[in-house]
């Protein structure tokens, strides 16, 4: 199911900010030549699918794809505008490095993006954890959004049984 996320009232989280430089992470737009870097990481992690999206953001100017960093080894990654615009995801972190705000921060930045780029709404696609969203950044369900845009997706583009994040 999608979900819908308020971009208007979303701020910048300073506590969370402070968390993530406590532990020497980094967030911030990916650059065109760590395209490589960028989706050999993905793929094992979660899928072709994921690839493709993340490459999408990726060639944009300027790039809607953000990647978290710490002792210079890619982390975790969130996208928007991927496969249609005003969608965020996907995004994904490492299971090693889960439960540290990482996927918040990323989030977090992600819409931030979204919302400096005109979006006064975003959707959160195919939202797995929507748990973590509501939390999150207050997104609520869209009522009759599944499968919504992914309906008739070729099947081994799908992540499935690769990772517990959804888009």
């Amino acid at each position: 199911m999608d979900m819908l996320v308020k971009l208007y009232e979303l701020k910048a989280d300073p506590e969370l900010d402070a968390r993530i430089a406590e532990q020497g992470i980094t967030i911030r737009r990916v650059l065109a030549p760590e395209l490589n870097a960028l989706t050999t990481w993905i793929e094992p992690r979660f899928g072709s699918g994921w690839v493709a999206e993340a490459t999408v953001a990726t060639m944009r100017q300027p790039p809607t794809c953000f990647i978290a960093i710490q002792n210079d080894e890619l982390i975790g990654f969130a996208c928007h505008d991927a496969t249609a615009k005003g969608f965020f995801g996907p995004t994904g972190v490492d299971t090693a490095a889960r439960g540290k705000g990482v996927g918040h921060a990323l989030l977090l930045t992600t819409l931030l993006d979204m919302y400096a780029q005109g979006y006064a709404y975003g959707v959160i696609g195919g939202a797995g954890p929507m748990e973590f969203y509501r939390r999150s950044v207050g997104a609520v369900p869209i009522e009759g959004s599944e499968p919504g845009i992914y309906r008739g997706m070729l099947p081994f583009a799908e992540p499935k049984g690769i990772s517990e994040s959804g888009h």
